[in-house]
């Protein structure tokens, strides 16, 4: 029997390969997507050696903040409920910049399994203390039982802490770190009990901060400006506070007007850090709600600033704002801009931040544009092209709601999307791999090889605004026979607009493309040319304004073993 073992032992191990192997064949393989934005915003209006464009993250990205170490710049922004959260770039001019990871990219510090895809997390601060050579970033995480969180690390490169929850209520949340090593909090709120005057109605409060214990001070609480500008005139939402000192003053900065059409940014001044706080005369000093709906090239909502010295000795803005389409529109959802600023005097303005906003802007002196080279983030007109031959993924990939990790696995012929019995539609984690739609006119490839076993097998990809509003378009199977299906989501309805039976080995391309509004779903077996499948169809599902919520459209490698998408 000792004798037989080594042949007993490579038979089974052939077995297993074998049975393995088949095992796998319901179970899709994406080998290639390329993605491609053709605005003709970028195309009318090529740079100069000395320009970049703007926005400088395209897609969404919103709610940007930023902090300095020296030559280091660091941005974060907006997620929700994308796994994982908060974002974060680099760059050491301001131009070109490298996404370095997420700041929460554990289940630890990210707890949004079951909510919505516009909670999670909301408006990230971040901040460096020169005093104990720290980095934090705090922010507002509707999920998990968090509320306000903080996160710290000597170094954005290496990671962040586990969260340490903060004792107040609000969201917005931002950490100043003043020149005698005192730390302080500010944020949204609501009025004190019994006191709010109107719809809409907030306040901004500061807190004393303990470094030692990472808690706010109990009874340190003080409102610090109740309503906006002028209470008179009912102002709503001001959020997003910012404290930054200069020349001796306090100035905190804010946005008002909520974060649409009347979306600005508003400045105060104080000669203490705990105010009492005045407004500057010549609020806003950021806003495109005064101009004309039909400009050229439109960029609105702006709004949700952060300032920071930028490597030319001159002040800089990063803030969120949108470029709707042509019906007005938005799918890409809100971008991270940035603007010069001009602080000579005693208030800081945005150049140019109140006139309509230009695609182009000048370089800090002495920097060249390497966007798009090497590591550095895209931007403009570009391709991604991506065959899944590293072992790591790009950054720019993203799950919903819980880790990649959990579903994927790298093979020799591409990605492995290993379905969770989980659709698109419901509130939980879903098997789906994400890129952000960052132009208005865009197409995204995908390569997969599949055999769904039964109508419950789904794969392909999807375009996503929110749980109750999005587009499928993928492979199942329906009486032993493969059908491509076309499923529309509104408000939670869904219908199939188009289905089509296919005789294929077991590859197909699947496309995605729009022109503004108007988008057309298309594949292509192995060898064949690309046919559309539904005709166009509208994006109107896939827009922030018509969906509600806060993200932009996502489009993803999708599969599910829970399909209710079932051919007619």
């Amino acid at each position: 029997m000792k004798k037989n073992q080594p042949f007993l032992i490579t038979i089974l191990l052939a077995l297993f390969v074998f049975t393995g192997c088949s095992a796998q064949k319901n179970v899709p393989v994406f080998s290639k997507v390329v993605y491609e934005g053709n605005d003709d915003v970028y195309n009318e209006n090529p740079l100069e050696e000395d320009e970049f464009y703007n926005p400088i993250l395209q897609g969404m990205y919103p709610d940007p903040a930023i902090a300095r170490k020296g030559d280091d710049y660091y941005l974060v922004s907006s997620s929700f409920a994308v796994f994982p959260g908060v974002p974060i770039f680099h760059s050491n001019d301001l131009v070109n910049w490298t996404q370095i990871g997420h700041v929460l990219d554990r289940k630890t510090q990210l707890k949004v399994f079951d909510t919505g895809i516009s909670a999670g997390i909301y408006a990230p601060d971040i901040r460096y203390n020169p005093h104990n050579d720290t980095f934090y970033m705090i922010t507002t995480q509707f999920a998990g039982g968090f509320g306000n969180i903080v996160v710290k690390t000597k170094d954005p490169m290496q990671g962040w802490s586990d969260p340490y929850k903060l004792n107040f209520q609000g969201i917005d949340p931002a950490i100043f770190f003043d020149d005698d090593g005192k730390a302080y909090v500010v944020h949204n709120d609501a009025p004190n009990q019994g006191e709010e005057l109107y719809q809409g109605h907030r306040v901004i409060k500061i807190w004393e901060y303990d470094l030692e214990k990472d808690q706010v001070i109990e009874g340190t609480d003080k409102i610090i400006v109740d309503g906006g500008v002028n209470l008179a005139d009912k102002p709503i939402w001001i959020e997003a506070p910012h404290i930054y000192k200069k020349d001796g003053l306090y100035y905190l900065m804010c946005a008002e007007g909520g974060t649409g059409g009347w979306h600005s940014e508003v400045i105060f001044v104080s000669d203490k850090p705990m105010g009492p706080y005045e407004p500057a005369p010549s609020n806003p000093i950021l806003t495109q709600r005064y101009l004309s709906q039909n400009r050229d090239y439109k960029v609105d909502w702006a709004g949700h600033a952060d300032l920071v010295e930028g490597p030319d000795g001159e002040y800089w803005g990063v803030f969120l704002a949108i470029r709707p389409n042509e019906k007005g529109r938005v799918n890409t959802g809100r971008e991270t801009f940035i603007l010069p600023v001009d602080w000579s005097g005693k208030f800081p303005v945005f150049i140019n931040g109140l006139v309509p906003m230009e695609p182009k802007l000048k370089m800090p002196e002495g920097v060249e544009n390497k966007t798009g080279e090497g590591d550095y983030f895209p931007n403009g007109n570009f391709t991604y092209t991506e065959d899944f031959s590293s072992d790591k993924l790009d950054y720019r990939w993203v799950g919903l709601r819980g880790p990649r990790e959990d579903f994927i696995k790298f093979t020799k012929k591409g990605l492995q999307i290993n379905p969770f019995e989980t659709n698109i539609k419901e509130v939980k984690p879903t098997s789906t791999l994400f890129h952000r739609q960052q132009h208005k006119d865009f197409s995204f490839t995908a390569t997969m090889s599949y055999k769904p076993k039964s109508e419950k097998d789904l794969a392909g990809i999807t375009a996503v605004q929110s749980e109750k509003f999005n587009y499928v378009f993928g492979v199942t199977r329906k009486d032993n026979k493969f059908y491509l299906v076309l499923e529309r989501t509104e408000k939670g309805s869904s219908k199939i607009l188009a289905s089509k039976e296919i005789e294929y080995k077991d590859e197909v391309q699947l496309r995605v493309e729009a022109e503004e509004d108007d988008y057309q779903f298309s594949y292509a077996l192995k060898g064949e040319d690309f046919q559309n499948l539904g005709g166009t169809v509208s994006g109107d599902i896939l827009s922030t304004n018509v969906a509600g919520g806060f993200t932009g459209a996502l489009l993803g490698l999708y599969a599910t073993s829970a399909n209710d998408a079932i051919p007619e």
